[in-house]
């Protein structure tokens, strides 16, 4: 058991070859999963929300990565973190902590909330949903802010993923783009691709029916996460973050995704500028050990497939991002190729790794790229009777 079920899609050269469903929604196989469910996306955010809006800043010229954070986010200018570059920032290599336990600003020592936290009924002031009838004081949401801009920078520089800037990017691109992040993001790009289930808080939009749950939260929420994002800094900052909070079926994700690999381009509209999709999907730092893209992941420099994403036949140009809930996402230019692989992994707990242990997301992918080969070994042999045959 790795996943109670997933939804596994496979695009060559802009069309959809392969788009199944396996399982249930849960290991009591009440559920089927079908075509239009929706999983929560986890880390696979970082490409999805804050950084295509970056990309859409850079191609216009209004995003500098030797910028500073304090340059872009003038609350951070008098922090440790002013003069960290962008550039190092999205390429995890800017000595930030890897993550924060935010939930724990909530709890005394005993594990209960703390006076004033929570509410069992929405209000102006407890207006942060973290389950369906909880609902958190918005201060926290300044506090976990505070709590970035206060922990310690690493010693050493070099590569060490950290989700921690990503925080942040609704409030910072939001005074850039002088527009609403969500509102941007939704009308802006995901409804001009037809993405129309990708987006934050899908409670607000589809029935609860449709959206597969993730773990049973026993350390924070303490209920079953289904439509409300798993993530607890996400959660806190109420839904909506660069880091996780998205939702999506793999349908519309590849509508995204599938803007990337056309070079920033997608049903004749330019999104981002093909210059700016081949300089973040790079990776800048691999002489450092660094594999990443800025933002994006990237294969490993030196393959080992016990500690991989993906396949051994990924090129050193692909890129995508995984997602901890148990989503990934990853794209080949040199073949022209998106895969997508959505799942629960994370259900009932966390601790649930078998995803890993079995290797299933590389296995799946050297399965297509095999079935790639397989094809042009087929055409090739027909051209060759063809010619035969003249």
């Amino acid at each position: 058991e790795a996943f109670p079920g997933a939804q596994v899609l496979v695009a060559k050269d802009g069309k959809i070859i392969y788009h199944e469903v396996f399982g249930f929604h849960t290991y009591q196989n009440e559920v089927s999963v079908k075509h239009s469910d929706i999983y929560d996306l986890a880390s696979v955010t970082k490409i999805s929300a804050g950084l295509p809006i970056i990309m859409q800043l850079h191609s216009i010229g209004e995003f500098d990565l030797n910028a500073t954070w304090g340059d872009y986010y003038p609350e951070f200018r008098h922090t440790n973190k002013a003069d960290l570059k962008w550039k190092d920032i999205l390429s995890h290599q800017a000595r930030l902590e890897p993550w924060l336990p935010n939930w724990k600003l909530t709890q005394r020592r005993s594990g209960k909330f703390k006076w004033f936290t929570v509410r069992k009924k929405p209000s102006e002031k407890y207006s942060i949903q973290l389950r369906e009838d909880l609902y958190l004081n918005k201060k926290y949401r300044p506090k976990i802010l505070k709590a970035i801009k206060k922990s310690p920078l690493l010693k050493e520089y070099g590569y060490k993923y950290s989700g921690l800037a990503f925080y942040v990017l609704p409030d910072m691109l939001t005074n850039m783009i002088k527009t609403d992040f969500e509102t941007y993001l939704n009308e802006k790009i995901y409804k001009p691709l037809g993405a129309t289930t990708l987006g934050f808080k899908p409670l607000e939009k589809f029935p609860k029916s449709r959206i597969v749950p993730t773990e049973r939260d026993s350390v924070f929420r303490h209920t079953l996460m289904q439509g409300i994002v798993h993530d607890e800094g996400a959660n806190m900052m109420g839904q909506v973050s660069g880091n996780a909070g998205l939702f999506s079926n793999a349908n519309d994700l590849a509508k995204l995704m599938q803007m990337y690999l056309n070079q920033g381009t997608y049903g004749g509209i330019e999104y981002i500028a093909p210059e700016t999709i081949a300089l973040f999907t790079k990776c800048h730092f691999c002489e450092d050990g660094n594999r990443r893209g800025l933002g994006f992941d990237k294969p490993m420099i030196d393959y080992v497939r016990s500690e991989s994403h993906t396949a051994k036949e990924a090129s050193s140009a692909s890129y995508g991002h995984s997602g901890y809930t148990g989503t990934f996402v990853w794209m080949d230019p040199k073949y022209d190729l998106l895969f997508i692989f959505m799942s629960n992994r994370v259900y009932p707990s966390r601790t649930h790794r078998n995803i890993y242990k079995l290797d299933i997301r590389p296995r799946i992918q050297e399965a297509m790229y095999d079935s790639i080969y397989e094809l042009k070994k087929k055409e090739a042999k027909r051209k060759l009777r063809k010619i035969g045959r003249a």
